[in-house]
């Protein structure tokens, strides 16, 4: 194990790898703010001396974007190598070695879905009449189940309805929360059709030290921020788990079918639950399947069964549906579509999902102007060289940016984008530039959303969430 500049053991070359990352983000804002120079120089003989430690420990010279995969040099080459390296992606757990990211086109394979190509690309815009959203320009929803089957139902002036949700586990949401609820707007608003949205706060309560009260009160703060987003009164139903199954015998119903057809085998070898877990765990992924079959919203669509679904979600939620699928055809329903979600890296980094258990890990939509500025500056991960003279020599990394990768889901401008992407990328853009232009998109983005929010009112709340018929005509 390789000794710290201080003579101290390091922990793992991890903790190296981490602590010269955030050692080259002190220097490149030292020189930011013109600090003097025994600070900067001082710092930066901190930072040789952590990359002379990493290189003693990995046998090889620090590279941004590769973290390491084991403890050893020696340990690369070993079967553990392999395993270190692969991404592991469940609806609890997003792992990878890489500072890129998941490697979505394996996990495509290792799911079983299909790519969103750019032929489907054209079939929506084709059907829709309108241009592809940005996160369909841009890969960001890159991934589907039965898409085309979805299309040919709507070319042929057949229904189908949009169903997402969100796990309130806490009164604020990220900006990460976001993401299917900006694109699921823009798919009601470009195909005109209704959207139930669930609020799991039983999944909550089961996984999380929350009581049933709290689950419900975050509910109630996290369906504002939904509402927020757009969505029309008129097409939308959001709906409390604790709440609306004890109200509608359809959705209880086709809860208890689908735990009639799936095995305790089944669901420990999907979701991983170990004979520990309690049963309300075991049981909720019939409840998260049940809004797939449109009998369950007896309200919106009657007793209709065979009104085709689509689910625009993170693909961490597809395990759920892969069961939901299997199901569907031996109760009688038809199959629900997927639309699958990247997911939005972390401000320290694409290898994991956000939390919102910690306050620097995302921008929170709470946040204030001072804040997001903050939060850009000091915590966003930079794929920045460690001095202005590299910078300028070899460029940025654009794929291990987090400023740059939030640009791609906030920025609508290709053309911007596409420039900001070759000045980082040549050298002609700093850190600094690239993080006050997020800066500069972020900041109005929430204070619009913050006013907006402020606009709904528990009324408005209410109304959303009381099960109604929406404003559609169904053949």
């Amino acid at each position: 194990m390789a000794d710290g500049p201080n003579g101290e053991p390091c922990a793992s070359p991890l903790d190296l790898f981490n602590s010269i990352a955030a050692q080259g983000e002190l220097v490149r804002t030292l020189k930011a703010e013109k600090a003097s120079k025994d600070e900067i120089d001082s710092a930066v003989k901190m930072l040789l001396s952590l990359k002379m430690s990493y290189k003693a420990a990995m046998g090889e010279d620090y590279k941004a974007d590769c973290p390491p995969r084991n403890a050893t040099p020696e340990s690369n080459s070993g079967p553990d190598a392999t395993e270190a390296s692969e991404d592991f992606v469940d609806p609890w757990t997003v792992r990878t070695s890489s500072a890129k990211g998941i490697d979505y086109d394996k996990l495509i394979v290792q799911f079983g879905s299909s790519k969103i190509d750019k032929e489907l690309i054209n079939r929506i815009e084709r059907a829709t009449g309108q241009r592809p959203h940005r996160f369909l320009r841009r890969g960001i929803f890159f991934s589907h189940r039965d898409m085309n089957q979805v299309l040919d139902a709507y070319e042929n002036k057949k229904p189908f309805y949009l169903y997402t949700g969100r796990g309130p586990s806490s009164e604020a949401m990220h900006v990460g929360h976001l993401i299917p609820f900006i694109f699921t707007k823009w798919l009601q608003d470009v195909f005109n059709v209704p959207l139930v949205v669930q609020m799991s706060d039983d999944e909550k309560y089961l996984w999380k030290d929350l009581s049933l009260d709290q689950a419900y009160s975050y509910t109630i703060e996290n369906a504002k921020d939904i509402i927020a987003c757009g969505f029309d009164i008129n097409k939308t139903f959001i709906f409390s788990d604790l709440e609306y199954m004890g109200m509608s015998s359809g959705f209880y119903k086709n809860v208890v079918k689908i735990q009639k057809h799936v095995t305790f085998n089944q669901v420990k070898g999907i979701f991983g639950f170990t004979d520990s877990d309690c049963i309300g765990k075991i049981s909720f992924p019939a409840i998260q399947a049940a809004p797939s079959f449109s009998n369950s919203f007896p309200q919106i669509f009657r007793d209709k069964t065979d009104i085709q679904c689509l689910i625009p979600c993170a693909i961490d939620q597809d395990p759920y549906f892969r069961m939901t699928r299997d199901v569907a055809p031996r109760i009688g329903y038809p199959k629900p579509a997927l639309l699958h979600s990247t997911f939005f890296p972390a401000l320290q980094g694409a290898q994991t999902k956000m939390s919102a258990s910690d306050p620097n890990s995302s921008i929170f939509l709470t946040d204030t102007a001072k804040q997001i500025k903050t939060k850009v500056n000091k915590h966003a991960f930079s794929g920045g060289r460690d001095t202005v003279e590299e910078h300028r020599q070899f460029g940025g990394n654009c794929d291990v940016d987090v400023s740059f990768m939030y640009l791609t889901f906030f920025l609508e401008d290709d053309d911007r984008l596409e420039q900001i992407r070759k000045d980082y990328s040549s050298g002609a853009m700093l850190t600094g530039e690239l993080k006050k232009a997020l800066i500069d998109v972020l900041q109005p983005l929430i204070a619009e959303h913050q006013a907006r929010r402020k606009e709904v009112t528990d009324e408005m709340v209410k109304e959303f969430m009381t099960p109604r018929q929406l404003s559609f005509h169904f053949q």
